[in-house]
């Protein structure tokens, strides 16, 4: 298993509140929020069991969404459906698209 898989975890622990917020806004954006990040998360997990071919696309398939993560918390920060986002967060969030973008490109 990957150890940025603890660091995604932890970035889908840290999103509840802020998926929380937007839903009270915007329920269609909350849910594409929550799917893209427990994606990241599963596809870690499914391209740890993987070899190949198949291992790097589900690595690939985990960038993919972490990068959609990020997209939904611009959106919702530029409807202003959330305010500052916890500098942390985006850093571990960072840290993981970094990660995946290191073993995808394998």
């Amino acid at each position: 298993m990957l150890h940025i898989y603890a660091t995604a975890i932890d970035v889908v622990r840290r999103l509840v509140p802020v998926i929380r917020s937007i839903e009270r806004r915007d329920r269609d954006l909350a849910r594409q929020l929550r799917r893209a990040a427990a994606s990241v998360v599963l596809n870690i997990s499914e391209g740890s069991g993987s070899s190949g071919g198949t291992r790097t696309e589900r690595y690939r398939n985990a960038l993919g969404s972490a990068r959609e993560t990020t997209a939904c918390l611009d959106c919702a920060t530029a409807f202003g459906y959330v305010s500052a986002l916890d500098d942390e967060l985006l850093d571990a969030l960072d840290r993981v698209r970094a990660t995946l973008a290191k073993v995808a490109a394998r």
